[in-house]
C-alpha cells in the first residue's frame, strides 16, 4: 500500500503551481537543458536555444525570479547556472515518462 502523503498548505500548493508554470514554457526548458553541462554566458544560451537575445534574457529573468537559475556578472558578460539541481530530477521523471509513452505509441503505430 502506498505511503500516505502529507497534505500541503495552500501557500505551498501555490508555490508548486508557480514552479510548474515557469517550467511550462518550451524556451525555458531549452535554456535549462543548455545549462545541464554547466554555467554559460547569455550569448552562448542564445546560440544554443536559437532564440533572440531579448527573448532569452526575458526567460532567464523569469527562471532567476523562480530560483531555478543563478546569475553572475563578469565584466560585460553575464553568466547563468542552474541554482536548483533538483530541477533535473523533476525533468528526468517527466521526460522519462514521455519517452516511454512515445515509444509505446510508436510501437503501436508501427506494429
Amino acid at each position: 500500500m502506498p505511503k500516505k502523503a502529507k497534505l500541503m498548505t495552500e501557500e505551498a500548493l501555490q508555490l508548486v503551481a508557480r514552479r510548474f508554470a515557469v517550467l511550462g514554457e518550451p524556451m525555458r526548458l531549452r535554456i535549462l537543458q543548455a545549462l545541464m553541462s554547466g554555467e554559460r554566458a547569455v550569448s552562448d544560451l542564445v546560440e544554443a536555444t536559437g532564440g533572440t537575445q531579448t527573448n532569452v534574457s526575458r526567460h532567464l529573468q523569469t527562471l532567476a525570479a523562480a530560483g531555478l537559475v543563478s546569475r553572475r556578472k563578469d565584466g560585460l558578460q553575464v553568466f547563468y547556472a542552474v541554482a536548483d539541481p533538483s530541477i533535473f530530477q523533476l525533468c528526468e521523471l517527466v521526460c522519462g515518462g514521455i519517452r516511454q509513452t512515445l515509444a509505446t505509441q510508436t510501437g503501436q503505430i508501427g506494429g
